[in-house]
């Protein structure tokens, strides 16, 4: 019928295949065909049966992004859905691969589904801030009883095929191909053995004690978001008629639609692909093998199981035998827990231990690698050293890569005779965990390098986001500006616990200073001691956080930080309550109250600020990449689609307003950014820096 779906007669089969790479998504050309095909099989007097199978590697997974946000094209996929439901013929539908959301409910809407082994069926659309809108929420609680289906609807998880066979989502679970398996499956609908039946004239049970423990649960698990809720409410409703149960599904979709929520989660979703969007893009990657990481504490070990469980070989070096024990055992906690969570298999973790992994204490041990992790402390003076040493021994074409958080790129490859080949790899901790990659470009570092690095990402899961060089990067950058803001909080009235609890309720999984006291507050001092010489005089001093330090209490690590650990997860410490009055009392501060509200402004406020300029010197390529950084390396809730999305939300005029006012009493601190003040004159947004043509001939 055209491009991307058509239809075979073979005997009495009608066999419609969708055939929309990559994915086969419910496309505008899909879904009118689909009406199109089925309406000539039903006039087609020799068809008896209609198969509706997938070209490819899946039945469909969904609905097609490129649609989003755009005006609605007819017909709808609910359109669809009822259509093929209506079918005066017995429809089947054999899935495979990844048969989610939209492609599910088309499935659904057929009067059998046909499973081949190892399909995965799931409905995503809540992590979009959405509920299932094209019969979803009503046909499958249908099959699978209205408690088990407002669970997996409500949470999004993806079923395997034995979990949708034990849901009834799944008439057969069977091996072979769609197209052979569409013909077999036609033929035992003709003899009775494959029942077929319209989803939609099934009668759901009503459980009403279930649907509100389900509600309980999702409110639990998710308090701020509204579209897991609104998954339930639809479930609730597969009890009434098919007609009014999708008249009420609709309504609880366009409500999620409308929201901020869903706005966020849609950018977040657009934001991991739009990052990929480099000046380097075409380039070519060059080939990576082999790996050698240079420090086995926390990051380097991290690194390392990140390339073990990516399939690369490592050779860890470190200082002495009784290091390199510490480290082995690091990476052998992190890969057998990988194995019990099922990211590894026995194989392939015995095959690690067998050589894929070595030790050595001999940089020498690195000669023939083709990347050099360097994962050491954050001191300028030992990194350039090790860098100088690598750059003779290792061999001429191998990459060396820094993992430092803050200090200068161009710096390290100034100590080599191969700049061109120096690059930052930011990996955020727990490395084999956490999925961003601040990839570091300096000023000599060559395109087909800045590719490796966007490769690499690839190859371990990773999301790559390109940075430039400055004292912390992206994240490092706005992160100690807004945590300046968090002091300053503490130090003119706001309890550190209450500080966390408001950022909590925003949507961030801990507070600053719980976040301070899991990282290791020895980090930040370490870092304040380093940019002493530099710190400009007119900023304000807090020196909560050293006093702390000077204590020996490092957080978590040491049992007290800001908190007390010792009997408690998460107890107030009172002597920190002591050490903040002192400080309150040095610099004549008489404490104020602040409200929840003033401090998720102030801080947010102050993320934004800093990120702008971030955007404005060039450090990050659009806001987008901010958004990124905060949202797979930061904790920033998804659901606010990162700190430049929600700016948008808040408006340039609004946040130019607040710097304005609170510059008054702390005007080193509070200074508006040249780009804020230019889009509150001219009205323009964020959003607008990401679609526009920019010097670097890049758009989202």
């Amino acid at each position: 019928m055209n491009d991307v779906i058509t239809l075979e007669v073979i005997g009495q089969t009608a066999l419609i295949t969708v055939d929309n790479p990559p994915v086969n998504a419910a496309s505008a050309a899909v879904r009118a065909g689909l009406v199109a095909l089925f309406d000539q099989a039903n006039d087609d007097d020799a068809v008896d049966v209609i198969a509706l199978i997938g070209a490819g590697r899946t039945f469909t997974a969904g609905a097609d992004i490129r649609e989003f946000g755009k005006p609605p094209v007819e017909p709808t996929l609910p359109a669809v859905c009822n259509h093929i439901e209506s079918s005066a013929k017995p429809v089947i539908a054999v899935v495979h691969g990844t048969t989610l959301g939209g492609g599910l409910e088309i499935a659904l809407g057929c009067h059998a589904r046909v499973g081949v082994s190892g399909v995965q069926l799931g409905f995503p659309e809540v992590n979009l801030g959405i509920i299932p809108g094209a019969g979803g929420t009503q046909r499958a609680p249908r099959l699978s009883g209205v408690v088990g289906a407002a669970e997996y609807i409500s949470s999004g998880n993806r079923l395997s095929a034995e979990q949708a066979m034990d849901a009834n989502l799944l008439n057969v679970l069977v091996e072979g191909t769609p197209r052979e398996l569409a013909l077999e499956y036609a033929e035992k609908v003709r003899s009775g053995d494959l029942p077929t039946q319209r989803t939609g004239e099934r009668v759901t049970t009503p459980d009403a004690e279930g649907l509100e423990s389900v509600r309980a649960a999702v409110t639990a698990r998710s308090p701020r978001l509204l579209a897991p809720k609104r998954c339930v409410d639809a479930v609730s409703a597969s009890d009434l008629p098919l007609t009014d149960g999708l008249a009420r599904e609709r309504a609880l979709f366009d409500e999620c639609a409308a929201t901020d929520q869903h706005r966020g989660l849609v950018h977040a979703f657009f934001a991991e692909r739009a990052v990929q969007k480099i000046p380097e893009a075409n380039a070519t990657p060059l080939p990576i093998e082999q790996i050698g990481v240079i420090g086995g504490g926390t990051m380097g070990t991290g690194i390392a199981t990140a390339a073990l469980l990516a399939g690369l070989p490592v050779t860890l070096i470190e200082m002495n035998s009784e290091a390199i024990e510490r480290a082995r055992a690091a990476i052998t906690a992190n890969l057998d827990g990988a194995l019990k969570r099922g990211k590894l298999s026995q194989p392939r973790h015995d095959s690690i231990f067998a050589g894929a992994l070595q030790f050595s204490t001999e940089l020498d041990a690195l000669a023939q690698t083709d990347l050099v992790i360097e994962a050491v402390f954050e001191d300028m003076t030992i990194k350039q050293d090790i860098f100088q040493k690598l750059d003779a021994l290792c061999k001429p074409s191998a990459l060396l890569a820094s993992n430092t958080s803050y200090l200068d790129i161009n710096q390290i490859a100034a100590c080599t005779q191969r700049p061109s080949q120096v690059l930052g790899l930011h990996f955020f901790s727990p490395a084999h965990i956490m999925r961003l990659l601040e990839v570091v470009v300096g000023d000599n570092t060559s395109a087909d390098v800045v590719a490796t690095g966007f490769a690499l990402a690839k190859r371990l899961r990773k999301v790559a986001v390109r940075a430039g060089v400055c004292d912390g990067f992206i994240g490092n950058r706005i992160l100690g500006h807004y945590r300046k803001a968090a002091d300053y909080l503490l130090l003119d009235g706001a309890h550190y616990s209450q500080i966390d609890a408001a950022l909590e309720s925003f949507g961030f999984a801990m507070g600053p200073f719980a976040v301070m006291d899991l990282a290791g507050l020895d980090i930040g001092w370490a870092t304040r001691k380093r940019q002493a010489a530099t710190k400009p005089q007119a900023e304000r001093d807090v020196g909560v956080a050293d006093r702390i330090c000077e204590n020996g209490w490092f957080g978590r690590k040491t049992q007290r930080g800001y908190y007390d650990y010792r009997v408690d997860q998460r107890a107030p410490h009172p002597e920190v309550d002591e050490i903040i009055d002192a400080e309150r009392k040095a610099v004549g501060i008489t404490p104020r109250a602040y409200t929840d509200s003033d401090i998720v402004d102030r801080y947010m406020t102050a993320m934004i600020s800093e990120a702008t300029r971030v955007v404005e010197d060039g450090i990050a390529l659009r806001p987008v990449d901010v958004d990124t950084v905060f949202l797979f390396g930061y904790g920033f809730p998804r659901d606010r689609g990162g700190p430049l999305h929600y700016a948008d939300t808040l408006g340039a005029k609004e946040l130019v307003a607040r710097i304005e006012r609170w510059a008054q009493d702390d005007p080193h601190y509070w200074q508006v950014p040249q780009l804020l003040r230019k889009m509150a004159q001219d009205g323009s947004q964020f959003a607008d820096l990401n679609t526009a043509q920019l010097p670097h001939g890049l758009r989202v």
